[in-house]
């Protein structure tokens, strides 16, 4: 069951893995269309265009984050490059069985004069916990080798924050 939802409810899956399902055929579809939306939507949009519905980049992945019941980012680990190993950001892999989630962590970055500089989103604040305010450096994203599978009831909310292309579909 996810956060609010009871046995009486009519449907098995929550609203979450319902936009993760949707996030998955909208990358496994990835075509350029002319059609836009008023407001930007994890549903509707053709990938390439969240940020910026008038110019459709090239992109193989939308990137979102997750939120737990007390409103705070699921985080995962990854094989760490420069001490940062911790991400709130994700890939979807694959949805299967009752709203379960193979979901690629994705490292998160910052421009560095046209490269990649990585963002400890742990660094300067408690080590237990994300650093929000590391969190607002990020603009880049980097794929990982790591995968996590999440049963996709467990969570509240869900936020689209980009579509990039990290040359995961050639």
């Amino acid at each position: 069951m996810g956060c609010g939802r009871n046995s009486d409810s009519r449907s098995n899956s929550g609203c979450v893995c319902d936009v993760v399902r949707a996030i998955k055929d909208i990358q496994d579809n990835a075509v350029l269309d002319d059609e836009c939306v008023d407001c930007p939507s994890c549903f509707l949009e053709p990938l390439g265009s969240l940020v910026s519905p008038a110019r459709r980049d090239r992109a193989d992945t939308r990137v979102f984050v997750l939120k737990n019941a007390d409103g705070s980012p699921f985080h995962a680990f990854f094989n760490g490059e420069n001490n940062a190993c911790v991400s709130i950001f994700f890939r979807v892999e694959d949805v299967f069985d009752n709203c379960c989630a193979t979901l690629r962590v994705l490292i998160p970055g910052r421009s560095d004069n046209g490269g990649f500089m990585p963002v400890n989103l742990v660094a300067g604040g408690d080590r237990c916990c994300i650093n929000l305010e590391r969190v607002c450096q990020v603009n880049r994203f980097r794929a990982s080798n790591d995968c996590i599978t999440v049963d996709l009831n467990c969570f509240c909310a869900i936020q689209c924050i980009a579509d990039v292309d990290l040359g995961l579909c050639d």
